[in-house]
């Protein structure tokens, strides 16, 4: 895709592969609001249009998140928070959507805050739609969790720990009470554009399905992932992995409609 300016209006324009001239999507985010909130209360932040080198060098992570490539992203709102229970409770009310696995282990006067696990991949994109939002792609997921600098976690190159994440804990069926963590905790922990949470916790569904080899052809603007495929990418690490899943390049897949106990969601909104 090229890019030109009208002499005309000024405005930029994008001409497509086929040969197609549209508008530019819009890059300078100086005058969007850094906050807003979404449809279903969250709070989401701009996360702005921008460069980062996505995946890991060659000697560090497995093979799956090599070679090192170049993204760009356009400007997107992320949630600043993972999805949590009492969100999830208004979604199934008001469209009648199942409960996810291990819900009537909950007790919602004291999780509400907790995020919301036990949901499949089609839960995920159905909460997202529901708040009039998106998953986000894996691509944009990095993007937020690590800026521009390269960073290794969220916060930056420093050595997980308590404050920072939740993470590498035993197994425990009472995960509820004891394991995981409310969305708003671990402010230390937080990426270069306030998310909380982007490791640890619990894993977030993305919006793309899983290649192993996909970074070898992944194009240089807003990769949209694979076609097609049989696993889905979950991003971020959680309560009961370690630390080494907590890097923001680690790459996780699982299939589409498994439900897990530590795997929850963060939905994403195109800024138009």
């Amino acid at each position: 895709m090229t890019r030109a300016v009208t002499a005309e209006t000024g405005q930029a324009l994008e001409k497509a592969a086929g040969g197609e001239v549209v508008p530019a999507r819009k890059t300078d985010t100086a005058d969007m609001p850094k906050e807003v909130v979404g449809k279903d209360g969250a709070p989401m932040v701009l996360i702005p249009a921008g460069e980062f080198v996505m995946g890991s060098p060659d000697g560090e992570g497995l093979d799956n998140e090599q070679p090192e490539h170049k993204v760009w992203v356009d400007a997107f709102y992320l949630d600043k928070y993972e999805v949590t229970n009492a969100r999830y409770e208004k979604f199934m009310e008001e469209t009648g959507r199942a409960r996810p696995k291990f819900w009537e282990q909950l007790d919602l006067t004291v999780h509400s805050e907790l995020p919301v696990v036990g949901v499949s991949w089609d839960d995920a994109k159905a909460y997202c739609e529901w708040a009039e939002k998106r998953l986000p792609t894996e691509a944009e997921w990095e993007y937020a969790a690590r800026g521009t600098d390269r960073r290794r976690y969220p916060w930056g190159n420093a050595e997980p720990n308590a404050q920072l994440a939740n993470y590498a804990k035993r197994w425990s069926h009472k995960f509820y009470d004891d394991r995981l963590e409310p969305v708003n905790s671990h402010e230390a922990g937080k990426s270069p554009f306030g998310v909380y949470n982007m490791a640890g916790n619990v894993f977030e569904w993305v919006a793309d399905w899983y290649e192993i080899k996909y970074y070898m052809r992944s194009p240089e603007r807003n990769p949209p992932g694979p076609e097609t495929g049989e696993l889905k990418v979950m991003r971020g690490g959680s309560w009961n992995f370690a630390s080494e899943y907590l890097r923001t390049a680690s790459r996780m897949k699982l299939k589409p409609l498994e439900r897990e106990a530590d795997i929850g969601i963060r939905c994403a909104r195109s800024v138009q």
